[in-house]
């Protein structure tokens, strides 16, 4: 149907906007190059497209010519003229008013409503897209992806790379702690029972001990009969009436000796020193146990510490197949275009690190999405664009049907409309082009 045709500027006419005098523009082709010395009126000719057609939040302070008292662009879409007329008031305060025809000379109503609905974003310059800093560049295109909240990701990723590089320290941390603790060989795996050790050592003391004593006891009994012998004799040599008291100590000396001869050997006395180096051993074997014990639980928390890093890493994965699923779904408007912590990627490499050739092709394209119905993109400071540039941008306008007006800086009149004191001083010649093509 006719209403969905794309519309693109037949002609421009505009008299005393900013710096213009009287200029009338018939553009051919999809590239509409406007040129011309600083301070020429280039920049007017692209700001009356915008404010043509962008209603009373597009106008500048100032759109009427200094001295003059009123001013007007009309633009021919074809099936649409658009004119915009301005009338000073006070000082800089002015009026304004839109009228919209059809190609009949039909008079509609609700104009800027209409006009409204043909644009896409004309003030998007690709040029000053390419100049964005990254984060106004991802801020630009994420309106693109929905159903998710892309920065508020990429701010949790942050978030758990951190904990998980905490954590991955903190393992590998009690590992190497594990690994410098030296477990000797056969070391079992529980402790030996020291108390055990400690009260045969005890015993073996106190079985020592008590045969020491008895041997004591046996050498005082064997020293008590010499002396009772002794005495003995010595009562003999003395008077009769000791004889007795001698036979009666004699009799005790033999039933003394008689009792020694008949006590049974005494035992052997026990080595306590293997009862001690048992005891020993098994202390060093308990604190090897020990030491033992305490790789294990390291090495325990090591592995608690990897499964954490995991659930971290697969948190982080979760999160960017999410993103990634929604940047899939998502129309848009380049393709390659990716998101990474605030910033835009382009091929999976950032935005600002692709070549000169695919940032340029890729504003150009984002400043076409949407394919709004008048296809008209501006570029300010076009001269910036060397040939190459300037080419692609003629290519991609012509295969998108979309009509570009490039502002460049050159008063040569070998291209483009040249723009002189508010003027148009020199038409471009199709042939002439053609031929130095």
């Amino acid at each position: 149907m006719a209403k969905d045709k794309p519309l693109h500027i037949v002609s421009l006419t505009a008299e005393n906007v900013k710096r213009i005098v009287a200029v009338s523009i018939t553009p051919t082709g999809n590239l509409v190059e406007i040129a011309g010395k600083n301070g020429a009126g280039k920049t007017s000719i692209l700001d009356s497209i915008w404010w043509a057609l962008g209603g009373a939040g597009a106008l500048q302070k100032a759109p009427i010519r200094k001295g003059q008292d009123k001013a007007s662009i009309r633009l021919d879409l074809g099936d649409y003229i658009v004119t915009r007329k301005f009338e000073r008031v006070e000082g800089d305060e002015f009026t304004t008013t839109l009228s919209v025809e059809n190609a009949d000379g039909g008079k509609l109503t609700k104009g800027q409503t209409l006009v409204s609905s043909f644009l896409g974003d004309l003030t998007m310059d690709p040029l000053e897209f390419l100049r964005k800093k990254p984060k106004d560049q991802f801020d630009t295109l994420k309106g693109y992806v929905q159903g998710v909240d892309i920065e508020a990701m990429d701010a949790a990723n942050r978030a758990d790379f951190d904990k998980r590089t905490d954590v991955n320290r903190r393992a590998k941390g009690k590992t190497a702690e594990a690994d410098a603790i030296p477990i000797p060989d056969a070391t079992p795996l529980e402790k030996v029972d020291e108390s055990a050790i400690t009260d045969e050592l005890a015993s073996v003391g106190e079985h020592n001990a008590q045969i020491e004593r008895r041997r004591e006891n046996r050498e005082k009994v064997a020293a008590d009969a010499a002396s009772s012998r002794t005495v003995a004799g010595e009562h003999r040599a003395r008077a009769a009436e000791l004889i007795a008291a001698a036979e009666h100590l004699e009799s005790q000396a033999a039933e003394m000796e008689t009792k020694l001869a008949e006590a049974p050997p005494l035992p052997e006395p026990k080595d306590a020193a293997e009862v001690r180096a048992r005891l020993d051993a098994a202390k060093k074997t308990n604190a090897a146990v020990d030491q033992a014990n305490r790789r294990k639980a390291l090495k325990t928390d090591a592995a608690a510490l990897e499964k954490e890093a995991a659930e971290i890493t697969a948190r982080i994965e979760a999160r960017n197949k999410q993103k990634q699923d929604a940047i899939a779904a998502a129309k848009m408007p380049v393709e390659g275009i990716t998101f990474a912590d605030g910033a835009i990627l382009l091929n999976g490499v950032p935005f600002d690190q692709a070549s000169d050739a695919e940032q340029l092709r890729a504003s150009v394209a984002i400043a076409m999405a949407g394919e709004p119905r008048l296809r008209v993109l501006r570029i300010r400071e076009g001269s910036l664009l060397d040939e190459d540039g300037l080419k692609l941008v003629a290519e991609m306008a012509q295969a998108k049907d979309w009509q570009v007006w490039v502002e460049r800086v050159d008063s040569t009149g070998s291209r483009g409309f040249v723009i002189e004191d508010g003027h148009v001083r020199t038409t471009p010649n199709p042939a002439a082009a053609l031929a130095a093509e």
